[in-house]
């Protein structure tokens, strides 16, 4: 045993500087970390691997084998251990592992790790060996990762717990109920109900005393049930969306191989890889890296970016990597994390209120007070009346309960009035379109963030896009070369030996070290054993010219060492690394903008492959090729290089001059299918797009040309142009801008914020990179993009656009106009309801006495125009017609003057043909005796309803005449108007003792559905009427 221990520990001397011994560790048998050598191995583990401490430690585990027990010898080596300690900075640590932990094979429990990492504890971390240490101890590889064996997986999940956090618990459905019964009117109708039935069970007997209160609570239960239905469906919908949205895929390596990964299947011991952009899944350690920012404010609130690297090796779950690419290993996973516990303390609800919700809430406000003032006036008036008839009868000493039962009937009426006054149903058919809209955009590839977003897109009049990945498909291959001068086409048919002759083997080789060591990609084998490009689009077409030029990408990395990486941003527009030589000597390489690149060079390689001055001549032919290139719509990249120093220190930048010309390539990304057409379509509905990139000009405008983008009054500026404008030039300029090329994301935050208040437009804009996130900020509405963008430009973002692909864009608009429109058409119905009702009835009240409407009857109408009206109308798909109208803007009123026009028309009519009802009925009907009354408010009720019926499908569309297109493709609006009719045939027929209704004749029946359906060729005349768009 002491001698397989032995070389244990010398295997991990050897590789102190590496990686390795922590493999090397795990393959040593179990029998080695024998509590007896206990203090050899932690000596070996916090010592310098001097000798003499190792000799001390061995002599004095073997000691205390001899005298087993002995007192004197523990205190000494205890004594020796903290002087040690002392010695190397390290503190004594009483850290003792739990027993369920030592019993999974692990040697530190994620307490410890939660406090090492959570507290930024250097030296506690010391005290377990450092990060190597923490390592051995989680049983996994610094350089392979974690083994895929199932069973060792879900024992580290036991022990460890899951990266998941806890979630607020779903809400039944009957505290969705218990939430519609708070309703203030409905809780003052329940009490009516109740002293109805006590009132009511007291004069006449159960059950005929009982009928009028049953009626309202049965009516209450129904409009109870149908909100919370409506709701508990939604609660469902946005709980879909918002496990869609927290969907992210990460890059971790396990079993030696690279994969993508869910943040849901990380576990301690991990190997995770971070590049630019990226958030941080877990909480852990700094492995390896170069030039690692960290944007800690999600967590801390602190603006100001932490570096991170082996001094400061901490990486906290929730934070995002500003700049620089690492490795990190997992340690802290799920609640236990930083991120996790402040989450625990946090509620999470839903999205804020839309625009268009506090404005509709406003409106419902308003409309309501006015219920308010009718609702009192109606019951002072009907109490009058009574009062008056017991005056003239004399009786007005003497109150009986039936007295006492028409004075809360007249109450139940009043306050029924207000319910009906109140339109609640606008904010809920608000929130249901958004949700049926976001439900529908998942299926069209938009994953919405925020709510607001859906109806802001339907008023866009801008879209600023990206060029690359939203317009191309972000597939790219180099296609052309200028290497030595000599320009050559990429012919993957051809060899590479054929491609590479006429171009000197020290080019190629100076080519090759480029392409590999300056690269934010790899090349990796898979688990099938074949070559894998990572990276992003434009470094996986660099890496293939590469590869397919006969490199080694693995033989290239190790050859040389690299000392410094600066890595590409959109400021400088360009990537460097700094290279220590296999046969010594320093070489810096960049790449980047062609003509930025070119103008730091000062040398360059010619067909011979020797190094000459770049003169004016060689320089000229140099950019006319990259012009060349850029107008045929290809991307083109210059490579160089510099021999440094051997002064340079990695605290030193990268110089930004004096560089060798390698060559340049062509990256060929062809335009999307489809893009033309949505641009096309955009167009004749009134959104500008504008094409906003940081490519070459030459590239962008031929790009934007084949898209339909640019125009032959348009204008193509170059961002550095665009910033020396001053206010009055680019008063001039920006209505014409439609390309930008070489922008920075200052100049697109300044392009969208002029756009927005100067000249008032809703703007729209793409992003991918980390730098988009101000614009996206900015701009009324924040595309994202699904694949390419960043988890930081994502988290700015209000739609993710998950296909990236611009003909999403266009159908986002689609939808945002189909909801705003929606919401228009049930306004418009509801409206003409609470207009016809609360006149119908207050006059009635005024002028005899009595209203025709009851408490019961008011309530069904009341759940037609809420909550059933915001389902049939709110859920309409959204047609190709809406992109052939101009956008609304952020001025345009939401209560148009179309529909004023159509409500009031409409209203007019309902009221004429109920009053001469009300004033005619009974000798247009002939009907006389004791039931003519009921029979009389049963055919206006009748007639009310079903003027509804078919004025909710005269409000399908306000402009068209046509309303019965596609309306049987929305089976919503079908089946709400089919239960609508059946419901009010049961209310007639079979449920008046509870709703105040008699039955009805035939000749009833028609004269009921014939008025209402006259509606419909009323609304159709009225659309011919014209009336201003403001």
């Amino acid at each position: 045993m002491k001698k397989k221990g032995g070389r244990r520990r010398g295997k991990r001397r050897e590789g102190e500087e590496g990686q390795m011994h922590t493999c090397t560790y795990l393959v040593a048998p179990a029998r080695t970390r024998s509590r007896r050598c206990a203090f050899g191995v932690w000596m070996a583990e916090i010592l310098e691997p001097g000798q003499w401490a190792l000799r001390f430690c061995r002599f004095g585990a073997s000691d205390g084998r001899r005298a087993l027990g002995g007192e004197k010898l523990r205190i000494a080596v205890l004594v020796s251990k903290a002087a040690f300690q002392f010695i190397q900075g390290v503190p004594a640590s009483d850290y003792v592992v739990p027993e369920e932990v030592k019993a999974g094979g692990f040697e530190i429990c994620a307490d410890e790790l939660g406090s090492i990492v959570e507290g930024h504890d250097v030296k506690k971390l010391k005290s377990h060996g450092g990060v190597d240490g923490i390592a051995r101890k989680l049983h996994t590889c610094t350089t392979n990762g974690l083994t895929s064996d199932n069973e060792l997986l879900n024992r580290r999940q036991e022990i460890f717990g899951i990266n998941k956090f806890a979630e607020a618990q779903v809400r039944s459905f009957l505290v969705f109920v218990w939430e519609a019964l708070q309703d203030m009117t409905l809780m003052i109708l329940a009490v009516c109900a109740f002293v109805s039935l006590i009132v009511g069970i007291a004069m006449e007997g159960w059950p005929e005393g009982a009928h009028d209160g049953l009626g309202i609570v049965a009516s209450i239960l129904l409009v109870v049930f149908v909100t919370a239905t409506s709701d508990y469906r939604q609660s469902l919908q946005f709980r879909d969306l918002d496990k869609e949205k927290k969907k992210i895929s990460i890059q971790v390596t396990r079993n030696g191989y690279r994969q993508k990964m869910s943040i849901y299947d990380l576990l301690p011991g991990d190997v995770v890889h971070l590049s630019i952009g990226d958030q941080v899944p877990a909480d852990g350690l700094f492995l390896s890296g170069f030039s690692v920012s960290i944007d800690e404010s999600s967590l801390t609130g602190e603006s100001e970016p932490v570096m991170v690297s082996a001094g400061n090796p901490f990486l906290l779950s929730g934070t995002k990597v500003q700049e620089g690419s690492c490795k990190m290993m997992i340690t802290t996973v799920g609640m236990r994390t930083q991120w996790g516990k402040l989450m625990a303390t946090l509620s999470e609800g839903g999205d804020d209120e839309t625009p268009l919700q506090v404005k509709l809430n406003g409106v419902a406000t308003f409309i309501g007070k006015i219920g308010l003032a009718f609702a009192v006036v109606t019951f002072a008036i009907l109490v009058q009346g009574l009062f008056t008839r017991k005056l003239h009868e004399g009786t007005h000493w003497s109150w009986s309960g039936d007295d006492a039962l028409e004075m809360l009937e007249f109450f139940a009426i009043a306050v029924t009035i207000v319910v009906v006054a109140v339109p609640e149903g606008l904010p809920l058919a608000v929130t249901l379109s958004l949700a049926f809209a976001m439900k529908k955009m998942m299926n069209d590839k938009a994953l919405v963030r925020h709510l607001a977003a859906c109806e802001t897109m339907g008023s866009a009049t801008s879209i600023c896009s990206d060029k690359t990945g939203t317009l191309t498909t972000n597939r790219m291959t180099v296609v052309k070369s200028c290497i030595c001068m000599n320009v050559k086409d990429v012919d993957r048919q051809n060899t590479a030996s054929s491609f590479s002759s006429g171009i000197p083997d020290s080019a190629v080789k100076l080519l090759l070290q480029s392409i590999f060591n300056n690269s934010g990609g790899e090349v990796v084998l898979n688990k099938e054993g074949k070559f894998e490009i990572l990276g992003s689009p434009t470094e996986a077409a660099l890496l293939d010219f590469g590869l397919f030029l006969g490199g080694n990408f693995q033989g290239e990395r190790q050859a040389s060492k690299l000392i410094k990486v600066e890595p590409f941003n959109s400021t400088k527009k360009r990537m460097s690394v700094v290279l220590e030589l296999p046969g010594g000597g320093l070489q810096a390489h960049t790449k980047g903008a062609s003509e930025i690149v070119l103008a730091a060079c000062n040398k360059v390689i010619n067909s011979s492959g020797e190094v000459i001055p770049l003169d004016e001549a060689t320089n000229d032919h140099l950019n006319a090729t990259i012009n060349q290139f850029a107008s045929e719509a290809l991307r083109t990249l210059c490579l160089a290089y510099m021999e440094l120093e051997n002064g340079f220190s990695p605290n030193d930048s990268i110089p930004l001059s004096g560089y060798t010309c390698i060559g340049i390539v062509g990256i060929k990304d062809p335009v999307r299918p489809g893009v033309k057409e949505s641009v096309a379509i955009c167009r004749s509905a009134g959104i500008t797009v504008r094409m906003v990139t940081g490519d070459n000009i030459n590239t962008a405008k031929a790009i934007a040309r084949e898209c339909g983008i640019l125009t032959d009054d348009g204008i193509a500026i170059e961002g550095p142009d665009f910033r020396e404008k001053s206010q009055e030039e680019l008063l001039k300029l920006i209505p014409k801008i439609q390309v930008m090329a070489r922008s920075s994301p200052l100049d697109k935050h300044t392009l969208v914020k002029q756009l927005r208040t100067t000249f008032d437009e809703v703007v729209a804009v793409t992003g991918d990179g980390t730098n988009d996130a101000p614009a996206l900020h900015e701009a009324d509405i924040g595309l994202a993009m699904g694949i390419a963008g960043t988890e930081v430009a994502k988290e700015s973002a209000d739609v993710i656009i998950l296909d990236d692909n611009f003909s999403t864009i266009a159908t986002v608009a689609k939808w945002g106009r189909s909801v705003y429109i929606n919401i228009q058409k049930f306004v418009q119905f509801q409206l003409t309801v609470n207009v016809v009702a609360l006149i119908v009835n207050f006059s009635s009240a005024c002028l005899t006495g009595n209203a025709p409407l009851t408490a019961v009857q008011l309530l069904w109408v009341n759940m037609i125009m809420d909550t059933l009206g915001a389902l049939a109308l709110a859920t309409e798909p959204p047609t190709d017609e809406l992109m052939k109208r101009s956008p609304v803007g952020r001025r345009g009123n939401f209560i148009s003057n179309v529909m004023w026009r159509n409500i009031l028309g409409q209203s007019l009519y309902q009221f004429i043909v109920i009053w001469y009802l009300q004033v005619q009925g009974k000798a247009l009907f002939q009907l006389n005796g004791p039931d003519s009354d009921l029979i009389l408010n049963t055919l206006i009720f009748n007639t009310f309803v079903f003027c509804q019926v078919f004025n909710e499908i005269s409000s399908r569309e306000m402009e068209k005449i046509n309303v019965f297109k596609g309306i049987l493709d929305n089976y919503v609006f079908v089946a709400v108007l089919s239960s609508t009719v059946l419901f009010q045939i049961l209310i007639i027929e079979y449920l008046g003792t509870y709703a105040s209704t008699s039955p009805l004749t035939l000749s009833q029946w028609f004269f009921s559905v014939f008025i209402g359906f006259l509606g419909m060729p009323i609304a159709a005349a009225l659309k011919m009427v014209p009336v201003s768009s403001s």
